[in-house]
């Protein structure tokens, strides 16, 4: 901060009371009736509140929300600015996860596009329309690394690469920022959950977790870094804890780590009650304790359970909190209002919003989030001129395709998969059932009536998401029935699959013909499914999770410290199960396109590369020809992966460590080059030491964690 800003905040300080000041660190939610108006205008007047969540329920995500009242927020805001003691504004936050009212895809899906720049994109709009209501500060992204596809909340994550949690964590930041959150149209962005809270045991939300220094940071870090580094100034702590220690409680996690060893300069906020949860996993006795605890950890900023404003001024009289402390949290705090430019500009205008680009936006990025799995025979793209049995319980649905945690889209803007593909081929060309009796009768009668079927299968926004953990990510067996009917016919059949997760493929893919994964997409998941379909869109997506056989094999993930034992790249399966083939149904980076590409020649410029070279910036050069063999234009995601061959500790079998989508046109042929210096080439000790090693490395290029191309990188 600047010194003008310096000395402001230390004159507020040395204005305010202990009880002002603590009012700084407590969030609460906006007043929604004139009685609640009145109540948080008395608590405004004594300088008790100092930031607002635009939320009604801790389970925001799943539960009924209802959309931001600008005109009480500025209401609310004008009681703050000129009634409260100090004319401090209030700070108001959101979940704002995945769009506003334009919806795009849940960020899993995201992911798949391996598009930096189209996601940062995408965040941009979204930050032009959630500001417009008047919301500052996102909680998002939520960059927890995720190997559990039964957990609910792996959709709002980027899966289980961390370099692909660096890229989205960093593009994500840079969209809703812009550069600037002092622009009416940026947000202030908070990464969540600090730290491991996707590593809950068995995929149970809230649950603990067991992380060793090694995984901490190595895997569940680095994303957290670049959000920090891309700019971010505040963060939200995790319901869990790790190893036995509860992280809101953490001065180890929260201040040593966060802090001191990442570099974070910003305020800490709690998640909802996680300061008061902290008695319940049983590290206190009472709230005052969690109130001690939580402040000492380095939370600033108590989330909806008024634990800081019933106790911290006691503790201070009691000496266990000293006003050092209390004053570090509020310069926090008021650091960031500052510099959201809060104090001269406090009010939310309510600009009108063309959404017309943002709709454009949200198509083309649901149409490079979906993933082609399975093409047998070339059966897409479909000719418009067939006769199509479109069939499935996601055929009318619409609000599932918004996914979970989608608080200001609107069902009724959604179009249905059914009215997307009549805008594609028209009502005569589609055949479809209602199957009132549930036995499928119609719907057996509509496939022989047409030339090919179109399945619309997956799950709703009821089974994602917070508190919406599965125990079985396997698809319903009524859908399955409805599959094996569909086979039965002896017709073309195509499973389009609408879900938050990636679902267990053993028994279902195998039953169709080319199966498209359009995920939970958003505004546009119908129209960008459509456009594949048919061939408008070539298919580019990627998967960013692993797809595993079934739910037997979770966790289940590519890149786990080298074992020969462990299946995933078909070695010694044998010996994982008896029963079940090893390897996963679908790998980590795998998406088929309606093109074919070559990949050849891979050269490096150098064999051999020394440790001290690398520290002073010395790049290995790693190169590719790719190569559109096939029929159509279309996108390639290239990616570089590694594996460090021996090491002090154990490395991953293939890490991925660079990727670059590209557009091919028909017959071109593109010489890709990557380059390898010392930030890719190392990794982290237990204690945080980052090193590169001598030895062999293996270099691999290729379409998926599969990548056969190689060259051995010596560093000395």
């Amino acid at each position: 901060m600047n010194s003008k800003v310096d000395n402001q905040i230390n004159e507020l300080l040395q204005k305010m009371s202990i009880r002002e000041k603590i009012g700084q660190l407590n969030m609460t939610v906006t007043p929604k009736t004139e009685a609640e108006f009145e109540r948080t205008r008395e608590k405004l007047r004594n300088g008790d509140v100092g930031s607002m969540i635009l939320a009604s329920s801790s389970t925001a995500g799943l539960d009924p929300q209802e959309r931001v009242n600008t005109a009480m927020c500025n209401r609310v805001q004008k009681v703050a600015m000129e009634e409260g003691p100090h004319g401090i504004p209030l700070i108001y936050g959101r979940d704002v996860i995945h769009g506003h009212r334009t919806v795009y895809p849940v960020p899993l899906a995201i992911a798949a596009a391996f598009n930096d720049e189209l996601v940062k994109k995408a965040y941009r709009y979204t930050a032009i329309e959630a500001t417009s209501v008047g919301i500052h500060w996102t909680f998002a992204p939520m960059i927890d690394l995720c190997r559990d596809p039964r957990y609910g909340r792996i959709i709002e994550g980027p899966g289980e690469d961390p370099m692909v949690g660096r890229h989205m964590a960093r593009a994500i930041v840079e969209g809703f920022q812009n550069g600037d959150v002092a622009q009416e149209d940026s947000m202030v962005t908070c990464p969540k959950h600090f730290i491991g809270y996707g590593a809950s045991e068995g995929g149970r939300d809230y649950y603990r977790t067991e992380i060793s220094d090694y995984s901490l940071y190595n895997y569940y870090l680095p994303a957290f870094r670049e959000a920090i580094e891309a700019g971010s100034d505040t963060v939200m702590s995790s319901f869990n804890d790790i190893n036995g220690d509860p992280v809101s409680g953490s001065r180890y996690y929260m201040t040593e780590i966060l802090r001191d060893y990442l570099g974070f300069k910003g305020f800490v906020v709690s998640d909802w009650g996680a300061i008061a949860f902290l008695k319940r996993l049983g590290v206190t006795e009472s709230e005052s304790e969690c109130a001690e605890l939580g402040i000492h950890a380095g939370i600033e900023i108590d989330m909806c359970d008024d634990i800081y404003v019933r106790y911290l001024e006691k503790l201070i009289e009691e000496g266990k909190v000293s006003m050092e402390t209390l004053d570090n949290a509020v310069r926090r705090v008021l650091e960031v209002k500052f510099k959201k430019n809060l104090f001269e500009n406090p009010y939310c205008k309510m600009p009108e919003i063309d959404r017309t680009e943002h709709l454009k936006c949200a198509r083309e990025l649901a149409s490079e989030c979906m993933v082609l799995l399975k093409n047998e025979d070339n059966v897409l793209p479909l000719s418009k001129d067939k006769k199509i049995a479109l069939l499935g319980p996601l055929v009318h649905e619409k609000r599932a395709l918004l996914g979970s945690w989608c608080l200001e889209g609107k069902a009724e803007e959604t179009p249905s998969f059914y009215e997307a593909m009549v805008e594609a081929v028209g009502k005569n060309h589609l055949i479809t059932a209602t199957d009132p009796t549930g036995l499928y009768d119609d719907s057996v009668r509509a496939m022989y009536q047409a030339d090919v079927v179109v399945l619309a299968l997956g799950e709703s926004e009821k089974v994602t998401g917070e508190k919406r953990s599965l125990a079985d990510i396997s698809l319903p067996n009524y859908q399955i029935e409805l599959i094996r009917k569909a086979k039965y016919s002896g017709k073309k059949v195509i499973g389009v699959f609408f879900c938050g997760r990636p679902i267990a493929m053993e028994g279902v893919a195998d039953l169709l013909d080319a199966v498209l994964y359009a995920w939970h997409s958003g505004s546009e998941a119908a129209g960008a499914a459509c456009d594949i379909l048919f061939g408008e869109t070539v298919p580019s997506g990627k998967t960013a999770i692993t797809f595993p056989r079934n739910s037997g094999h979770i966790p289940m993930y590519y890149n786990a410290t080298s074992n020969r034992y462990n299946g995933y790249f078909g070695n010694n399966s044998e010996t994982s199960y008896e029963d079940s083939i090893a390897a996963p149904y679908y790998p980590f980076g795998y998406g088929l396109s309606y093109t074919e590409f070559a990949y050849s020649n891979m050269q490096s410029d150098c064999a051999e590369i020394s440790v001290d070279d690398l520290k002073n910036g010395k790049k290995v050069k790693c190169s590719i020809d790719v190569s559109n063999v096939g029929e159509y234009e279309g996108k390639e995601t290239i990616q570089l992966y590694i594996h460090d061959v021996a090491g002090t500790y154990m490395r991953p079998f293939r890490e991925l460590k660079d990727y670059k989508k590209l557009l091919f046109k028909v017959g071109e042929t593109k010489n890709i080059t990557f380059e390898l210096g010392y930030d890719e080439l190392g990794y982290y000790m237990p204690d945080g030491a980052y090193v590169v090693e001598e030895g062999n490395i293996e270099v691999f290029i290729g379409p998926n964690c599969f990548a056969k191309d190689k060259i051995v990188l010596k560093v000395v």
